[in-house]
């Protein structure tokens, strides 16, 4: 039996519109199967444009949205599951890519500045200021369990396997949870530039 009609198509009008509402209400049976039957869906999407550790982080980001966020959830309204789910997964890689192409080109800009060893040109209260910043982010946003990724990728820059491997943890791991880290930064970076 193909997954579309495992999943979705083929159950008859009465059954489609009661699977639909237990996706639509995040029904655990429901996303456990999405996950079982789509994941090489969406393995092949995000492949499309990643590849390695990053290919991971990206499918596992869309599961967790997939299961996380109704509103995402809610914006399927029929038709081929399969093809939305690998619309879906493309989509955020390619979002993924155009995010770290921006940080790079915001860090070869600014030369490095705030996370690379001071220089000489750079003032010393500047230096302060960053630190203090980067302080009150890891005490106020970042939780305890990420501190160790935050250290060794953000403040070291050690490459990836590197960290992973002093982390003891897997590379995907570390690759998801400097995700998630990256967003909070970014939030907080943010709210911190609206404040006067």
């Amino acid at each position: 039996m193909e997954t579309e009609n495992a999943l979705y198509s083929g159950l008859g009008a009465e059954r489609e519109e009661l699977w639909l509402t237990g996706f639509h209400a995040g029904h655990r049976p429901v996303l456990e199967r999405c996950y079982r039957e789509l994941y090489p869906t969406v393995q092949r999407a995000v492949g499309r444009v990643l590849s390695g550790a990053d290919q991971e982080t990206v499918i596992h980001e869309v599961f967790y949205r997939l299961i996380s966020r109704e509103e995402l959830r809610r914006s399927f309204r029929g038709g081929s599951l399969k093809a939305w789910m690998a619309t879906v997964a493309y989509h955020l890689a390619l979002d993924y890519v155009r995010r770290q192409q921006r940080e790079q080109g915001a860090l070869e800009q600014a030369g490095g500045l705030g996370m690379q060893e001071s220089t000489e040109t750079r003032e010393f209260s500047e230096e302060s200021d960053a630190r203090l910043l980067i302080e009150r982010f890891q005490r106020e946003c970042l939780p305890a369990k990420w501190h160790g990724v935050f250290e060794v990728r953000f403040l070291r820059q050690l490459p990836q396997r590197d960290a992973a491997r002093e982390l003891g943890i897997h590379r995907t791991t570390l690759a998801y949870q400097e995700m998630r880290i990256r967003a909070l930064l970014k939030r907080f970076l943010l709210r911190e530039g609206d404040t006067p």
